[in-house]
């Protein structure tokens, strides 16, 4: 089974975890793409929904969805998106597309996060996968400087420029072994917008694909 087929098995998966009559939160990358398809091929009535990407939201708006400002609507249910890394612990590396704030932003509103991705994304311990960082363009080389002095290779994210008008760098050489902390001291560094460090709040349910169907992960 290739992991594209994975990937269409878990958003397919992801389906039953849509509120009724309520907003959902619609995260990105290549997996969200795979669950906004199911949505319209299985015609799933979403009564509106947030999106942490312009691409999402023209993916969410092609289907007929709803699509509203974050600022005018209350904390909600549900947000569903995917991973770059998950751990035993649901903690997460994200921003591999280059969304990780607007992604931080709708988690932190959402009561429950449900993470799908396929089971190359899980890991015992974050950081083989280069942690994405959130830089304000002037700051860029000091925030770089500073993430070298916490032991990691921070590396410019070539021809990449968020939907915020911000640069990203991707932190090599990392072995994060107590994520809160770390992405708690990477927040603070001047001019980092945000890290893409899911572990403050982290997944509630991690939903994975296998050769043998879609396996559950719930926090105790």
């Amino acid at each position: 089974m290739t992991q594209d087929e994975l990937k269409t098995m878990v958003a397919k998966a992801a389906l039953e975890y849509i509120p009724q009559n309520a907003v959902l939160g619609v995260g990105s990358g290549s997996t969200v793409m795979k669950f906004i398809e199911q949505i319209g091929i299985n015609k799933v009535a979403v009564k509106a929904a947030v999106s942490s990407s312009n691409k999402t939201t023209a993916a969410l708006e092609a289907i007929g969805v709803n699509v509203v400002d974050p600022n005018k609507t209350e904390p909600y249910e549900v947000y569903i998106d995917g991973a770059d890394e998950v751990d035993p612990n649901f903690n997460m590396i994200k921003g591999g597309g280059a969304c990780l704030t607007r992604e931080k932003i709708l988690t932190s509103m959402a009561q429950k996060f449900i993470c799908i991705v396929d089971k190359s994304k899980l890991v015992e311990t974050l950081g083989k996968f280069p942690l994405p960082v959130e830089v304000i363009p002037m700051a860029r080389e000091q925030v770089a400087r500073t993430l070298r002095t916490l032991g990691g290779d921070p590396v410019l994210r070539k021809d990449c420029i968020t939907d915020n008008g911000c640069e990203i760098l991707d932190v090599h050489g990392l072995h994060i072994t107590d994520p809160v902390a770390l992405e708690q001291k990477i927040n603070q560094i001047p001019g980092v917008v945000t890290v893409g460090l899911f572990a403050t709040k982290g997944a509630d349910i991690v939903l994975y694909a296998t050769e043998e169907g879609v396996k559950v992960l719930k926090r105790n």
